[in-house]
């Protein structure tokens, strides 16, 4: 006796395979469910507007879970801070007054730090599961962005305010996802 197949069977496992894709299965998710994921989390942040166009810029941000999403906004975070201190460092090579030039140097002096090493670190500690250390490093980035931007006073009016609030609202929405993950 030959084992076969029916044309009945063929037939519906072919209806079966046509309509698969049809099926949400957690296994293949959707560009609505990762939306949903960077949308969700961003309502949970302090700028949710600048969360949301961060991470929708970002294409990895499409497959990355919540702690995908820290890793992404704190690695944009440390990206926009180094151009920042670019930035500065042309801005003090073209300094026309001296006390310009000295509260540019005092910002490069406060961001140099957080490029090297306070952000690297942080970084790493979010990579290993460190969330708490990792919170500190990046919160920290805020602080000095708020302390240069505060250098700048009286006639001397800052040429950095759009960095250090793009900085500071970066650094803030990275520390509310990891807090996201301090929740459990």
């Amino acid at each position: 006796m030959r084992n076969s197949i029916s044309p009945t069977s063929i037939f519906l496992m072919l209806l079966l395979l046509l309509h698969v894709p049809l099926i949400q299965c957690s296994i293949f998710p959707l560009d609505d469910e990762s939306d949903n994921l960077i949308d969700h989390t961003c309502k949970k942040t302090t700028h949710y507007d600048l969360c949301l166009s961060t991470l929708q810029s970002n294409p990895q941000s499409s497959t990355a879970d919540v702690k995908g999403l820290a890793q992404i906004m704190a690695d944009i975070l440390l990206a926009n801070v180094t151009d920042a201190l670019n930035y500065i460092e042309g801005l003090i090579k073209q300094a026309p007054e001296p006390e310009l030039e000295r509260s540019l140097t005092y910002c490069a002096e406060l961001y140099i730090p957080i490029v090297k090493y306070t952000l690297p670190q942080a970084i790493d500690a979010l990579t290993k599961g460190h969330y708490r250390f990792a919170n500190y490093g990046i919160s920290d980035a805020a602080k000095e962005a708020d302390t240069c931007e505060k250098k700048f006073s009286g006639s001397t009016q800052s040429p950095l305010t759009d960095w250090n609030n793009l900085v500071q609202g970066l650094s803030d929405v990275a520390v509310d996802i990891i807090n996201i993950l301090l929740k459990g």
